[in-house]
């Protein structure tokens, strides 16, 4: 909804004969809302509202639903008011000419876990709309106690009550309930005991839910620019990415647009059922499977009143977690930093204003400034020790070369099974889960082939489409080792319905980094988890091998395969000197 905008008046509800002193000094009330064109003694009608006190076991009474109506058929506009548990206005609004009411900024104020806010929201309704669907999304995203809807007839006296609020999630996945309209003298309900009774039933829903579980989120996929199927595909790569960060995905919301809303990415609508979901999953964080500029995260963030993270966030948190070594672990932080670098300003900091130019340079800096500097100092220090980091891995490499041992490079779309392969291969001790990028540091083993051949087989990190330049950048050492490489295992998931797709977006990266030369053998994993005899029609159309790392399928045909590409007539000239260097 839009900020909303409100004017404050001076009260001038004393008592007949207030001195101009007392009313000075009399606290100023908020009219929240479009107040324009409204007359004085409107103005004063709507200030009353403020006096007003309905009893602690009344959602709404005849006598106050007529005060609203009155004051709303008069201004021609809808009328409403945020009431506590106590029965005092809190707030008074006024709406717009096309019936919209416009709320209060609440800021970030959330209520707990379990909770409803303690205020209801009781306004009028010009026309035959009652409980909009603007309503709806309001309550559930303020999460208050009810809303409440007064018709407003001709006469200006109040029609039927349309009462709507919150509950647990039906199987359906509805957390709205909505009570039989009635007139509000009718509306025979204990207040006190009623809502009582629902933030209780709402707690132990709330219990229920959450037990065993970590982060609960919500994806939020927009296909701008993109097919119907590599829509699809994204959203099921993100919550294989929210997986492996330890997320429960409990729903995904998606939007087909022509381009990102330049404010909050997606669209106004899409957005107030953002907030409904958000509600009724208790979610703690909205992933989006985008790169959101630093406004539209702090814009998001703002209105939902949650943690918004980004695609390349949620892949930094995976490296966080996954990262083992000295160098993994700078990668990390560098990436991180860089990450965070353009978005410092978006923060709600708290800035000092103080001001440059004469007199203000010096230890007058912003507090911004100083962050900056700060991570731009990290950045330098952090991009040199890796700089020292990479010399010393050029030494080995040189020192490796010069016997002149063939390189082989598993390389592949992340858990494509290339971990795994490398056990089954050297059973190396390395670490193998069903997440992705469980390997972020190179791992290098030695290989033995028949005839005393062998060669250096290395594991390296997982690839992924439309991975963020920086990432790229920040994992560039790592990628290194593929330089050296005498022939790619390019390792394909062959159960995944989008391997076209994983192996186009592999080469894409190899291409990027000038490695689109090195010769490359298609080795089609996890076949043991299709119908027999389709693995192995797969890898004949792309002159593959289909194997099973885990169950061991295919490895000797495999071997037989590699040792053929590197040991041939035609290998390449650094081969031919390494097979000179061994006396082959």
């Amino acid at each position: 909804m839009p900020r909303p905008r409100w004017v404050t008046f001076r009260s001038r509800l004393g008592r007949p004969g207030t001195s101009d002193r007392e009313l000075r000094r009399a606290a100023p009330i908020r009219i929240f809302g479009n107040t324009q064109g409204l007359k004085a003694s409107q103005v004063r009608a709507l200030e009353r509202l403020y006096r007003r006190h309905l009893p602690s076991d009344r959602l709404v009474t005849q006598e106050f639903a007529r005060e609203l109506t009155e004051i709303s058929r008069d201004i021609r506009r809808p009328v409403g008011v945020f009431v506590d548990r106590r029965g005092a206005v809190t707030h008074a609004m006024v709406g717009n000419a096309r019936g919209r009411l416009e709320l209060p900024d609440w800021g970030r104020l959330r209520a707990g876990h379990g909770r409803l806010r303690g205020l209801r929201c009781i306004r009028t309704q010009l026309g035959d709309d009652t409980l909009t669907h603007d309503d709806l999304s309001d309550l559930a995203k303020l999460r208050l106690d009810a809303m409440v809807a007064v018709e407003v007839a001709e006469s200006g006296l109040p029609g039927d009550a349309h009462v709507a609020h919150l509950r647990p999630a039906a199987a359906d996945g509805n957390v709205i309930e909505r009570l039989p309209p009635i007139a509000p003298a009718r509306l025979d309900l204990d207040f006190g005991d009623w809502i009582a009774a629902l933030e209780e039933e709402l707690s132990r829903s709330d219990r229920t839910q959450r037990i065993g579980d970590g982060d609960r989120a919500l994806l939020v996929s927009i296909g701008a620019g993109r097919s119907r199927a590599e829509t699809d595909a994204s959203i099921a790569e993100l919550r294989e990415l929210a997986r492996t960060a330890g997320v429960s995905v409990v729903d995904v919301i998606t939007q087909q647009r022509p381009q990102a809303d330049p404010r909050y990415a997606i669209g106004a609508g899409r957005l107030e059922d953002l907030s409904v979901a958000a509600f009724r999953h208790d979610v703690d964080l909205v992933i989006f499977d985008r790169d959101l500029s630093p406004a539209q995260a702090r814009n998001l963030a703002e209105k939902l009143e949650l943690r918004v993270i980004d695609r390349t966030q949620l892949i930094l948190d995976i490296f966080a977690q996954h990262a083992r070594s000295r160098d993994g672990k700078l990668q990390v932080e560098l990436a991180q930093l860089k990450y965070r670098l353009p978005r410092l300003a978006q923060q709600d900091l708290g800035l000092s204003r103080l001001g440059g130019g004469i007199g203000g340079r010096g230890p007058g800096e912003q507090r911004l400034e100083v962050d900056r500097r700060r991570v731009r100092d990290r950045i330098a220090r952090l991009e040199r020790e890796l700089r020292g980091l990479r010399r010393e891995r050029e030494g080995r490499r040189r020192r490796r070369n010069r016997r002149g041992v063939p390189v082989l490079s598993i390389v592949g779309y992340t858990n494509a099974g290339k971990s795994t392969l490398l056990r089954a291969l050297t059973n190396a001790d390395v670490v193998i889960e069903d997440k992705l990028f469980a390997t972020l540091d190179p791992t290098s083993r030695r290989l033995r082939f028949p005839r005393e051949r062998e060669v250096i087989i290395t594991d390296t990190v997982g690839f992924l489409r439309d991975l963020p330049p920086d990432l790229q950048d920040a994992f560039g050492a790592t990628l290194e080792e593929l330089r050296d490489a005498d022939l790619f295992l390019h390792v394909v998931d062959a159960s995944t319905p989008d391997a076209e797709q994983r192996i186009t977006a592999v080469r894409g990266v190899l291409e990027a980094m000038d490695l689109g030369a090195t010769p490359e053998l298609l080795v089609f994993n996890q076949i043991d988890r299709l119908p027999a005899g389709e693995g192995q029609e797969i890898a004949a159309h792309h002159d593959g091998i289909a194997i099973s790392a885990l169950r061991g399928l295919g490895l000797h045909e495999l071997l037989e395969r590699v040792e053929e590409r590197l040991w041939t007539e035609d290998v390449d000239e650094r081969g031919r000197q390494r097979l000179a260097a061994l006396g082959a």
